[in-house]
């Protein structure tokens, strides 16, 4: 079992202690968060032991679960990374591309590995339609928040869209050509509302809408490809995949049929995969530890996470144009 601890023990930070003391493929040995007050509470409420610097934490384990704010994560990975421990980086992986790639190179020097906690691919919805996913041409997605000042301290395109963005590249094989995007900066210094529109190499558009100072949560994404429109609901947890065939001779009597000018016919149907319930953060964690029990490669690698990041700062630039 693989003896795993935590930097920052904030929000999110407390999920992953409570996930990871129930994991059967993780021993939690503690915690270090410099928060005195925060740490002793946490220590007293719920028995996670206290480490008392971040060397001594990194000393004690196998694996460091990253989960501090974004502007350390360069430099709490790369003292894990030279102890020659595994690390576990929440996104987005880190501040800037050039500190990711300094982390990747180091994991590399070091021969440890890295994931970063991009959720959203190990959402059930998303993970029961992926595999249908096939070469889209277009690709619609809303990501809209009601306020929360917890995040606002960076753009709404690294709270927020970077989590389709790591979708959209993992599921289209193709180089970004060009983007194109604006935001609105309406209760932060820095954007709510962005949009992008990413072009691919290989043809492929995406818009992706995000914005944290909506009326109602929203986490939807749509693929259109050849002969099949893909729906995935990230909040509410289902998918439904709308694909076309070839007519039969015979149409039954409710049977979808679309005639186009030319007099091809079309059927319509409807393919809803089971969704299988799980807790994303979890899965994320426990296939990390499979990826450094198995030495396979991570779901969600270093490099993915600092493209998503390469494309997230090449949006933010676009702001200032």
């Amino acid at each position: 079992m693989l003896k795993i601890g935590v930097l920052g023990a904030g929000h999110l930070g407390k999920i992953h202690l409570r996930l990871l003391n129930q994991s059967s493929k993780y021993e939690l040995v503690g915690f270090y968060d410099p928060f005195e007050e925060n740490a002793i509470k946490i220590e007293a409420e719920f028995g996670y032991k206290k480490f008392d610097s971040i060397a001594a934490l990194i000393s004690a384990v196998d694996v460091v679960d990253i989960v501090t704010p974004t502007l350390s994560h360069h430099d709490c990975a790369l003292e894990a990374i030279k102890a020659g421990k595994h690390v576990f980086l929440e996104k987005p992986i880190s501040n800037t591309v050039e500190e990711a790639e300094e982390i990747i190179e180091l994991a590399k020097k070091h021969n440890v590995k890295g994931q970063v906690g991009h959720v959203e691919r190990f959402n059930p919805a998303f993970i029961a339609v992926k595999d249908q996913i096939q070469n889209p041409m277009f690709i619609e997605t809303h990501r809209l928040a009601e306020f929360n000042p917890r995040g606002t301290d960076v753009p709404v395109v690294l709270d927020l869209m970077i989590h389709d963005i790591d979708a959209i590249l993992s599921v289209v094989k193709s180089k970004v050509k060009s983007i194109n995007a604006s935001g609105v900066s309406v209760i932060s210094d820095s954007p709510d509302i962005a949009n992008a529109r990413i072009e691919f190499e290989n043809g492929c558009v995406a818009n992706i809408t995000s914005s944290r100072i909506s009326m109602k949560n929203m986490r939807k994404s749509r693929f259109f490809q050849k002969d099949a429109y893909i729906s995935v609901d990230y909040l509410d947890k289902i998918c439904e995949v709308v694909k076309m065939k070839d007519a039969p001779e015979i149409p039954g009597d409710f049977d979808m049929i679309l005639q186009n000018a030319e007099g091809i016919k079309k059927q319509i149907y409807f393919d809803n995969p089971n969704v299988n319930a799980n807790n994303a953060i979890l899965d994320e964690l426990e296939t990390f530890a499979d990826a450094i029990n198995n030495d396979t490669t991570p779901i969600v690698t270093l490099e993915d996470g600092t493209e998503a990041l390469r494309v997230a700062y090449q949006i933010i630039d676009c702001f200032n144009k």
